[in-house]
């Protein structure tokens, strides 16, 4: 059984199979934790966290790829929410380079408000910080007064980076990249301890070898597991408990 710290179960692209994705994930995972999108996405996410409150937990963010020039107004929305007691973390958040440049210090400012509710609230943020680690770190860097702890999602970078990730007491979301071919993320983890890392999916994004290409969910993670103790040179009922055990410390 494992922890899947990263899902978009609640988007449209399961709609046609959600009850036989549900089924597995049951099966296969002790918790699922749901990562916010924006305003649009914060009724379908609950609506599948009261279904199973037991195994769905949401978050409270702003994706950085739907920051535009209202996002204060959004922020202000989503903050007004922040009260209800369901809430496991503050994200997505965090920063992007890859997708659109245009609104760059908006999605900074959103970003250092968020850490503010994370602090406030004492509750881990997820860091997405695609084409933009070296950034996002900067950020956690100035903001990090011992109050902040979290997962930087999709993790994929250097030993340097990592390193510095370590020491702001974040964790590394490992998923399906590490399972593909020219992925280096085995190399770096091969030099850092299993108990900085957890496991997401990410799911629908990013499914792992040998379903690269295919819709992705939280079942998927045994292939990530398994990469993990090659990796690791562990049993997969060890990386199995190690990994839900530093999840757990997260949230």
């Amino acid at each position: 059984m494992f922890v899947d710290t990263h899902a978009h179960l609640y988007l449209s692209d399961f709609e046609s199979c959600l009850d036989e994705i549900i089924e597995r994930t049951l099966a296969k995972t002790d918790s699922v934790y749901l990562p916010n999108i924006d305003l649009d996405s914060l009724e379908p996410m609950l609506r599948l966290h009261f279904r199973y409150p037991d195994k769905f937990f949401p978050m409270l963010g702003l994706h950085p790829c739907s920051v535009k020039a209202d996002f204060k107004q959004v922020l202000n929305t989503l903050e007004s929410k922040l009260s209800e007691t369901y809430w496991a973390g503050i994200g997505e958040t965090g920063t992007d380079l890859y997708w659109d440049k245009t609104y760059w210090p908006e999605q900074v400012k959103s970003l250092e408000i968020q850490l503010s509710w994370a602090k406030d609230t004492q509750k881990p943020i997820i860091l997405h910080c695609r084409n933009s680690l070296d950034e996002t770190i900067e950020i956690i860097q100035k903001a990090q007064d011992g109050r902040l702890r979290g997962i930087f999602h999709c993790f994929g970078g250097t030993i340097e980076q990592t390193r510095k990730i370590i020491d702001l007491n974040f964790g590394l979301g490992i998923g399906g990249v590490v399972t593909y071919k020219n992925s280096t993320l085995p190399q770096v983890l091969r030099q850092i301890p299993i108990e900085h890392i957890v496991l997401e999916t990410d799911s629908p994004y990013l499914a792992p070898v040998p379903l690269r290409g295919k819709l992705n969910e939280p079942a998927n993670l045994i292939y990530v597991a398994e990469k993990l103790s090659q990796v690791y040179d562990l049993e997969l009922s060890e990386i199995a408990s190690i990994t839900s055990q530093n999840a757990q410390k997260i949230f």
